[in-house]
């Protein structure tokens, strides 16, 4: 009968996944930084009671240089349990992970051993872009009906024949069935987006085209504000665009969506990487009252002065460096909302109890483009805390220190190795660094997402509202 039992790893809400039992292992997303050798993705062990705990236990290569892996996902997660769902007994066994320079994506399987996931399937770009019009797959989330994949580029060799959007796979086979959008209104740019399942909506943002970002930054785009400042939002069902709301073009790269985990709450979060009129960074709380939408700047991170000669070229003539919040990410009991900012090198914790009043209520720092601070062990880390992952239970945080490889090489022209670290805290809120967690990927690779094996806080999405 196990075959027509939910995933023991799928939990109708997210107080019941809290309870689940801990991460054993970690896959890591791990980028050639120079295009030298192909991608890979690492396992590490995260058992605290493993004899090989805070190790590298596998790394797969892919078969293709340049793919620039990105935000990989589950084939499937606690979203299958959704009422609507037409696939409530697939396993949360397949990474579906998007190659966001070269618009391929892989398919690994994570059984039999977990520990050695296997690449079965390649989705090559011609598939998406002749089934979809879109290229550049950035990010995965699984729902009830299928995979879902934003993108950031249209047709064409630039990406910029049509805007970017959303498709759809087969959660099962992994066939492209085609874009998400009936009706997608004003949306031009896309970046990050996620949904509120019972409550039918979906929430999208913005970053920039391929010519905005694959080389690196485009310094006059930026100061010119052509790069993403808008938040959209969805009917769910109807995959129709029903409001944008513009957080005003100086707040420029609407990036990483973090709706409320309890799909009871009608509200979430948003980071801005950086307000063109005094390089501050910015979180916006965004909720639905009265059947409309509405977005407020709740928090903002000011930018540090340094010395020039301690700066890039992008930054000498500001004299200052920039937050960047590159990540965030939400606790399951949604009261810790965790800030990567990956220009000054800090990792702030927020308590978003009161989601319009969050409260700086614990901070580490590591790296940073002036500061260069230490790891708790004395070993160096080059550039800042980036992609970000919670355990479910919240008492560990999990980070990386890659953004993009052209970006790492303008705002970290020293180079960055990859390093996975974690922090630990306590339910009162404050987080630390384990001095004994340090993760050196080695041989020239960066490192970017992380996922944690059974689930984490940016990966599953609920129907069920916590008792």
């Amino acid at each position: 009968m196990e075959n027509v039992r939910p995933d023991p790893t799928f939990h109708p809400s997210p107080r019941l996944a809290m309870q689940a039992e801990p991460e054993h292992l970690a896959y890591t997303a791990l980028l050639s930084s120079d295009r030298s050798r192909p991608d890979a993705l690492a396992v590490v062990d995260v058992d605290e009671r493993s004899a090989t705990y805070g190790t590298v236990l596998n790394r797969v290569e892919l078969p293709n240089r340049g793919d620039e892996l990105h935000h990989f996902g589950w084939n499937a997660c606690s979203s299958a349990l959704s009422p609507l769902s037409c696939n409530a007994f697939v396993k949360r066994r397949y990474l579906v992970v998007p190659g966001m320079r070269s618009s391929r994506m892989y398919v690994f399987d994570t059984e039999p051993d977990p520990r050695q996931p296997r690449l079965v399937k390649t989705i090559e770009p011609d598939e998406i872009r002749s089934k979809t019009g879109y290229s550049r797959p950035h990010t995965v989330h699984c729902g009830p009906e299928g995979i879902y994949v934003s993108t950031l580029g249209g047709g064409g060799t630039s990406g910029t024949l049509g805007p970017p959007g959303i498709f759809v796979m087969d959660c099962q086979t992994f066939e492209v069935l085609g874009r998400w959008e009936i009706d997608r209104g004003p949306q031009q740019l896309h970046y990050d987006f996620w949904w509120n399942l019972p409550r039918d909506y979906m929430v999208s943002s913005e970053w920039a085209l391929p010519p905005q970002f694959e080389n690196g930054i485009v310094a006059e785009d930026l100061l010119g504000n052509k790069y993403g400042h808008s938040l959209h939002f969805w009917q769910l069902r109807d995959r129709r665009h029903v409001q944008t709301i513009d957080l005003g073009a100086n707040h420029q790269m609407v990036l990483e969506i973090r709706p409320a985990h309890d799909p009871s709450r009608d509200y979430g979060f948003v980071g801005v990487v950086v307000d063109t009129t005094n390089l501050e960074a910015s979180i916006w709380t965004w909720w639905r009252e009265g059947g409309k939408f509405h977005a407020r700047k709740t928090a903002t991170v000011p930018p540090e002065p340094a010395d020039p000669s301690q700066l890039p070229d992008l930054l000498k003539g500001f004299a200052a460096v920039p937050p960047l919040i590159s990540d965030i990410d939400l606790s399951m009991d949604d009261r810790f909302l965790y800030v990567a900012c990956w220009g000054t090198g800090e990792l702030r914790q927020y308590d978003v109890t009161d989601p319009f009043k969050p409260t700086l209520s614990g901070s580490v720092r590591l790296g940073g483009i002036a500061g260069r601070q230490k790891h708790p062990n004395g070993r160096a880390f080059g550039g800042g805390p980036q992609m970000t992952e919670i355990s479910r239970d919240g008492r560990r945080v999990f980070f990386t220190n890659s953004l993009y490889s052209t970006w790492d090489r303008q705002f970290y022209p020293d180079g960055i190795p990859g390093v996975q670290v974690m922090c630990r805290t306590t339910p009162q809120g404050g987080l630390e660094l384990d001095p004994d967690f340090y993760v050196e990927f080695g041989d020239g690779y960066g490192a970017h997402q992380v996922r944690l094996q059974g689930g984490d806080c940016s990966t599953d999405s609920f129907c069920y509202p916590s008792a």
